[in-house]
């Protein structure tokens, strides 16, 4: 690293950590006194009101956290990253708040995408390592890709934020995993904004591991989404140059969410069924409502991540036997998933 020692990293995480740690149990103190709860309803999968809206905090330290980086430390940042955060954690902040309709909020993810675009690009060719190709976007496909990308994981991060400590624990591992990848690649600033976020979701995860103290709303979900939608960009802008295997890593650190959201999606789309509208159809509600509780469903989830995302570093730092060792953990850990939720489904059913 460029600063020549380890003592950077370690207070940025290490403040990062405590400055969640505090900050969300003097905000679960708030919502207690001020009647902040998310109350159960027919689709809810806790059974008493709750705290949320604690991911605020997530987003003041992962945001403060970027700000060292740049004006203090001179280290390459994206101020459209930065707009577009603090855009997607406004409108979602309100959305916890008063419940913003799905167009309002789309428009805004929209608008946050386009800012972080217009400064520091798009892709406009992917790599697929597998089979050594190179895939040509162009222009207007890559616009179109890179805005597709980062609002379907902003919402998907969303969606899949639904039980105790499951999207906390995938932002602590995509972004240690995001923290080794930019080891490897000797990209300061993206290791050590991948370290500050890791900290401050380890440390909300704490208060969020069933039974959950407090939820990390809208605010928090939607940021952590657009963020981890944006590391690859902010890696590549740091890199200098095109690295067109960074959205495939990416998409590999998070594919559990990914999966779930489409795989669902197309189920009800198929089925014939209203997709818009709010449900409990994700594999991952499924296996709370026949029965696991949410500790092992966010373990099933966390550990198939942390096995994939494992093989992945070891294919883009080594390559070779690698790559394909992680394609068939893909495969493998996506049926598996994929069959505990319909054999569980088809074991009730029966």
């Amino acid at each position: 690293m460029n600063s020549g020692t380890v003592t950077v990293p370690i207070i940025l995480f290490a403040a990062a950590f405590f400055a969640s740690l505090l900050g969300i149990s003097l905000f679960t103190r708030w919502s207690l006194n001020r009647g902040f709860f998310d109350v159960p309803n027919e689709r809810s999968s806790h059974s008493k009101p709750t705290p949320r809206g604690g991911g605020l905090l997530i987003v003041l330290v992962c945001l403060s956290g970027y700000l060292v980086l740049g004006p203090v430390l001179g280290l390459t940042v994206s101020w459209g990253y930065f707009a577009g955060a603090l855009l997607v954690a406004v409108i979602s902040w309100l959305d916890d708040l008063y419940s913003v309709p799905f167009w309002g909020r789309l428009v805004v993810h929209l608008a946050a995408a386009g800012i972080l675009i217009l400064d520091i690009g798009f892709w406009s060719d992917l790599y697929l390592p597998l089979i050594s190709a190179h895939v040509p976007l162009g222009s207007l496909i890559g616009v179109l890709f890179t805005v597709a990308w980062l609002v379907w994981l902003l919402n998907a991060y969303n969606f899949m934020d639904g039980i105790d400590g499951l999207a906390g624990l995938q932002a602590v591992l995509a972004s240690v995993a995001w923290a080794f990848a930019a080891y490897a690649l000797n990209l300061e600033s993206t290791l050590l904004f991948s370290g500050i976020v890791a900290s401050s979701s380890a440390a909300f995860l704490i208060h969020n591991w069933q039974p959950a103290k407090v939820f990390m709303g809208d605010v928090g979900s939607a940021f952590l989404g657009f963020t981890l939608g944006a590391m690859p960009l902010l890696a590549r802008n740091e890199f200098g140059h095109d690295a067109p295997v960074l959205p495939v890593v990416a998409l590999m650190f998070v594919w559990f969410f990914v999966f779930d959201t489409v795989f669902t999606f197309i189920r009800r789309l198929l089925s014939r069924k209203r997709v818009w509208q709010a449900h409990r159809e994700h594999i991952y509600q499924k296996l709370i409502i026949e029965g696991k509780n949410h500790s092992t469903v966010t373990l099933i989830y966390g550990f198939a991540s942390a096995l994939l995302s494992f093989f992945v570093l070891l294919s883009l730092m080594l390559s070779g036997i690698y790559a394909v060792l992680a394609f068939l953990s893909l495969v493998v850990l996506t049926l598996l998933v994929t069959y505990l939720g319909l054999r569980e489904r088809a074991d009730v059913n029966h």
